[in-house]
């Protein structure tokens, strides 16, 4: 098999730690992030592919390298059109290397399983049922009445069974559906919730969009081998999911859904957060079942307050009661009206040569701590609108200013004139980290003219 992640999102159900930028499925909310627990999954199944937006490499790339993933194939779309044109670009790529009769497996890197052998071997049946020309798709028995999943009506028997597992023919995918409609679809018992999680043979995927999406696959049938014109079919290409695409098109006979209980959770909301971890430790005062997301360094009290989630990140503090905290879209949207920075970024950000964190930001200055790690270096690069000053507070390298290499190390100040080309690399073992104080009329990350760069950005 061949494991595909879809690694994509908007950053809004988790805000303020999920943000565009760096959206859920690269947040520490665990112990892992949950794109290194879909990798380390994925990994057990065979040679994975990744497809994300280019918006997302340094944090793809940075993931990779962490977890040891080599090997590991990775599509970047120009930029989002949702999950059909993602899998039909998949299919061409695979089918131009040959591989047409492989089956895939299609798993979203923002989900949480926690029985992981269940999961292994539910995929392991479902590939089985791919291979005789079957979309599969993996139900989640629901346990109660969810309002916030979509779900999937199957035909009352099964025709294949290993084991316990069965595989049932679908009969109609439902939308999210109202309280009393969710109750009468788990009284009913032939109904899952849908995890958008699919299996299916290249050639057969294939096939489906060319009768079932013409237009679309009349594009991607013409990408090169080498993605090259990906761009350029993306413009054309609309923007649509694989359920609207292909999965509700298909008849019973077509589309299989196997049933399973593995541990699996969307983590579509901070209830969902607060219900699978035990959270922040909090002292309540009158007050009981309250859940804090927030810094370890921080005590957090209740008083006469009762189901309360906080999430507290370094600019942002939210309060939801729990049950509501799928309206947090709802402040999302506010700021974005507001065109709010705290929609897209943090107050750090990952580069592919390290990290950064604003310290102050204000109309007079700037300041940061900038970490570089071993062996890196930044561009080389000028500021038309701001000087910057370097203190170096860890471990040793260099500065280049304006060509003159000059060695540093913890104590040492450098001055970077306005204009000046610069850059400081670290050639040690060791992280090597300074804070810089920007002097100027503006302190945009994007006042950078680079003239030489190792991941050739602009």
């Amino acid at each position: 098999m061949i494991p595909v992640i879809l690694s994509g999102g908007s950053g809004t159900r988790l805000w303020p730690v999920s943000r565009q930028q760096m959206p859920k499925q690269f947040c520490t909310i665990f112990d892992k992030s949950l794109q290194t627990f879909t990798l380390q999954r994925s990994l057990r199944l065979g040679s994975p592919w990744i497809v994300t937006s280019k918006a997302l490499q340094t944090l793809t790339e940075l993931n990779l390298k962490d977890n040891k993933a080599s090997g590991v194939q990775v599509v970047y779309e120009p930029f989002g059109k949702n999950t059909a044109p993602a899998i039909a670009v998949l299919c061409q790529l695979l089918k131009l290397q040959g591989k047409a009769d492989e089956v895939v497996g299609i798993f979203p890197s923002d989900h949480l399983i926690t029985k992981e052998d269940v999961f292994l071997n539910v995929v392991e049946f479902a590939a089985s049922v791919a291979k005789d020309n079957k979309v599969v798709t993996l139900g989640i028995k629901p346990s109660y009445p969810e309002t916030g999943y979509g779900y999937i009506q199957t035909e009352p028997t099964s025709f294949k069974d290993k084991g316990s597992l069965k595989a049932f023919s679908v009969v109609k995918f439902h939308e999210k559906p109202s309280l009393e409609k969710a109750q009468e679809f788990l009284a009913h018992g032939s109904f899952s919730w849908n995890a958008g999680i699919f299996v299916f043979k290249v050639s057969h995927m294939a096939s489906l969009f060319e009768k079932h999406q013409p237009e679309m696959w009349a594009l991607v049938s013409t990408l090169k081998a080498d993605s090259s014109n990906l761009e350029e079919i993306y413009t054309k290409v609309k923007s649509i999911s694989i359920d609207y695409a292909i999965m509700e098109h298909l008849s019973g006979g077509e589309l299989t859904c196997i049933p399973a209980e593995f541990g699996w959770s969307d983590v579509g909301s901070w209830d969902a957060v607060a219900s699978l971890q035990k959270g922040h430790e909090v002292l309540n005062v009158s007050g009981k079942d309250n859940f804090v997301f927030g810094d370890d360094d921080k005590h957090y009290s209740f008083v006469g307050i009762d189901d309360v989630i906080v999430v507290d990140t370094k600019d942002a503090l939210m309060l939801v009661k729990k049950g509501h905290s799928q309206d947090v879209r709802h402040v999302v949207e506010a700021l974005t009206k507001q065109q709010s920075k705290l929609v897209k970024e943090h107050v750090y950000e990952y580069r592919p040569w390290g990290y950064f964190e604003i310290l102050k930001d204000t109309e007079n200055f700037k300041s940061k701590v900038i970490r570089v790690n071993p062996h890196a270096q930044i561009s080389y690069q000028s500021h038309a609108k701001r000087e910057e000053h370097w203190t170096i507070t860890v471990g040793s390298g260099e500065v280049v200013l304006n060509d003159q290499v000059i060695p540093v190390q913890a104590g040492s100040h450098i001055h970077i004139p306005l204009g000046a080309k610069h850059r400081i690399r670290n050639n040690t073992e060791h992280m090597l980290e300074f804070v810089e104080v920007q002097l100027g009329t503006y302190f945009g990350e994007d006042d950078i003219v680079r003239y030489q760069d190792d991941y050739k950005r602009s």
